[in-house]
């Protein structure tokens, strides 16, 4: 025998209006040897009293009721091992949805997970993050909290204090701990009688401006609201069972009143579903809180509905061959699919209810549950609150946190144990804060820019010397004017081509000279428009290779001039041989060579790279980088480095004669260039030294055309008395006497 508490269930007389489906379900199974065991409801005294047994009778089909989850817990057991249906429209606890220890258990109530989403819901709606929870300290209210800790863990929620409500709890003391701890928001997961002892303690202590949130079990209090001082302690919102009139009941209530009470029990087999109500007064009973009505209410129903269709009823007759086992109803409950006062009663896998919404309601200034929204569950998940008809204490939304929320762009350092107690530290530049992750400051990508307390990274521009820009525009024009000097000088030279002054420039490598040069000024235009790797080795290569060429050729010029003046004296025949094996060009074909060769070795196996350097802030500077092109330019410089030696030899040589000076000047300035450019690589940016570097390149190449080819172009055109052979032979023999005094 099972019993449970008349107040816990409250008030089983709501069940009457079912008992009579009870009875239409029998009446149309009059032949009663079918039944082998029976329907189990509530008598009066709060316990479940199964039919006598007898031959025909000998155990329960199903049972429905409700009690603490303690005690359901304990019960329970006996029933699940018959796999017989048992139906809680009260008991909450998460551990019945476990079909592996509770089989046939089902609920009409949503389990306590469901409540726990909805007031997780309230918290994050009204960004509540500093909260406490109170709970009955017992299985039903352990279990509330176990689900609320883990259904906050990943939020930023934070459970700043629990306490479990028993009888002998120290309210006075309970309340001085959580005005210490600052907290504003008090979830009450626990029954009525609890939840009385707490409001009254709250309002005898005067505690002011709290939000209580209210579950199932007492947020339809019909006294609690309309206490003295309940207005003082803040605004109570609640999570309760819509409010149902249950059709035909106040009549029904009353007619069972009028009945006679079962006077043979023995000869009446519906005895044990009468009631005696000499303890209550109808208007108690039709007053009753009406928390549960729909959940009593649709599980009976579902078990006449599974009933119905294990006897295959219909048509006001039903088949009087079957007999009814438990296994059966359950397995029918577990199939329900019903309406009943417009909502669609079944269940899911774990018994658990797949209908009935949940009402969101407040306590208002007269002292009633005003119902200001609603929460349903199927057949998809819908919170919807008018919080316009809230009234809040003192006309202002309580806030609750432990550290106000960080502005924008700064990061959480946590401070103790709790997550919502902080520090706020402002994210540096070139890192943002995203709002997954407020307790880290995420670095920026490379092509990424941010500013101080930032919450996103801003594309870095692409930035590079266009062939736009004015600097740009002004190189090329330099370039092509350098053209147009090759070109001119060249046509020059071949109209003057057998005078003195072409032979001793050179006469042929003179073209040679020219030609590279202007090969060389390939490279400028490299320099700018969006670098490539492509644009990279154009800038190096042809300027590598074609200006080895020219320093050799100057080269070979120096030491021919050398020969002539200073070695021919004691080596009479090494300029005979200098001139029969024409060893100046095939030094000049190897110079061009070996460098040919290394630099196809260097960008074969190490190209030059494009890369890109965050000089500026906001951009990102394209460049190549420039390993390549000292490589490159070993050979030069060691040809240039003996050029100098060789300028010291020849120092001095005849004042009227040019050839070794200009040379000289030449490789000076050469190098004077080439160090500036070194030198402004240390303190430029890189777009500065793309600029910088097709400068010296075009500065190099006009430093050989200026000073090695203008002052002959201008011998020719107008010094023309100096362009001859007997001008020549004068400065050499006077050159000669004075070497011999």
């Amino acid at each position: 025998m099972m019993r449970f508490s008349i107040e816990e269930i409250n008030n089983s007389t709501s069940l009457l209006p079912n008992v009579s489906l009870g009875y239409e379900i029998f009446d149309h199974c009059s032949d009663t040897k079918n039944f082998p065991g029976i329907f189990s409801l509530m008598s009066v005294d709060g316990s479940v009293q199964p039919w006598k047994e007898s031959v025909n009778f000998s155990k329960v089909i199903a049972v429905v009721g409700t009690g603490t989850s303690t005690a359901t817990m304990t019960v329970a057991p006996l029933f699940m091992m018959d796999l017989i249906p048992m139906i809680s429209y009260g008991t909450s606890s998460s551990v019945f949805s476990r079909k592996q220890n509770f089989p046939s258990f089902l609920q009409t109530v949503h389990p306590n997970k469901d409540v726990i989403e909805i007031i997780l819901r309230f918290l994050e709606e009204f960004k509540w993050t500093w909260v406490a929870f109170l709970y009955i300290d017992d299985d039903y209210g352990r279990d509330g909290l176990d689900l609320f800790v883990k259904k906050i863990k990943d939020t930023e929620i934070c459970l700043a204090f629990s306490h479990g409500l028993r009888e002998d709890t120290n309210y006075t003391k309970l309340i001085n701990q959580m005005e210490q701890h600052r907290i504003n928001v008090i979830i009450v997961f626990t029954t009525k009688w609890t939840a009385e002892r707490l409001i009254m303690s709250a309002i005898q202590q005067n505690l002011t401006n709290k939000v209580w949130i209210a579950v199932d079990a007492w947020s339809l209090h019909k006294e609690l609201p309309k206490k003295t001082g309940i207005r003082n302690i803040g605004t109570v919102l609640g999570i309760a069972e819509p409010k149902l009139k249950i059709p035909g009941f106040d009549d029904f209530v009353l007619s069972i009143k009028a009945q006679n009470q079962c006077e043979n029990p023995e000869q009446d087999p519906f005895c044990d579903q009468k009631c005696n109500y000499s303890c209550v007064s109808v208007e108690d009973i039709i007053t009753a809180d009406p928390s549960f009505n729909f959940p009593v209410y649709s599980a009976v129903y579902a078990v006449a509905h599974a009933l119905h269709a294990v006897l295959q009823c219909g048509a006001g007759s039903c088949n009087n061959s079957i007999k009814v086992y438990p296994h059966m109803v359950l397995e029918e409950l577990r199939k329900s699919k019903f309406t009943l006062l417009n909502q669609t009663v079944q269940f899911d896998k774990n018994g658990d209810p797949k209908f009935g919404p949940y009402a969101i309601v407040f306590w208002n200034e007269i002292g009633d549950a005003e119902e200001i929204g609603s929460y349903t569950f199927h057949p998809k998940h819908n919170f919807d609150i008018d919080e316009s008809k809230i009234h809040w204490h003192g006309d202002k939304k309580p806030e609750s946190f432990c550290s106000k929320e960080c502005p924008d762009g700064y990061m959480k350092k946590q401070e103790g144990v709790h997550k919502c107690c902080f520090s706020c530290t402002i994210c540096p530049k070139e890192t943002y804060l995203n709002t997954t992750d407020p307790y880290k400051c995420i670095k920026c990508k490379d092509t990424e820019w941010s500013a101080e307390g930032s919450t996103t990274c801003n594309i870095r521009q692409l930035d590079y010397v266009k062939f736009s820009d004015p600097v740009a525009i002004g190189i090329m024009i330099g370039t092509i004017i350098l053209l147009a000097f090759i070109v001119a000088i060249s046509v020059l030279f071949a109209l003057n081509y057998n005078t003195p002054v072409v032979r001793s420039a050179g006469g042929p490598m003179c073209f040679l000279i020219l030609g590279c040069l202007s090969l060389c000024s390939i490279s400028v235009f490299f320099f700018f428009g969006e670098p490539s790797v492509a644009f990279c080795v154009l800038r190096y290569f042809p300027f590598l290779l074609f200006y080895t060429v020219c320093v050799a050729c100057f080269f070979v010029r120096s030491f021919q001039i050398i020969c002539i003046f200073k070695l021919s004296e004691n080596f009479h025949n090494i300029s005979g041989i200098w001139t029969k094996y024409n060893v100046h060009w095939m030094f000049i074909s190897a110079a061009f060579l070996l460098q040919a060769i290394l630099l196809i070795n260097r960008f074969s196996l190490d190209p030059p790279k494009l890369f890109k350097h965050k000089f500026y802030f906001d951009r990102i500077i394209l460049g190549c980088e420039l390993n390549t092109f000292v490589d490159g330019s070993l050979i030069s410089f060691i040809l240039i480095f003996l050029m100098i030696f060789l300028s010291l030899a020849g120092k001095n040589f005849p004042k009227n004669y040019n050839e070794a000076k200009t040379i000289t000047i030449s490789v000076l300035l050469l190098i004077v260039i080439w160090v500036s450019f070194s030198t402004l690589n240390n303190f430029a940016d890189v777009k500065f030294i793309d600029v910088s570097h097709a400068v010296a390149t075009l500065l190099s190449l006009y430093s050989f055309l200026l000073v090695y080819f203008f002052p002959r172009c201008y011998i020719i055109i107008f010094k023309p008395e100096k362009n001859t052979e007997q001008y020549f032979q004068d400065v050499i023999q006077s050159y000669t006497r004075s070497n011999s005094q």
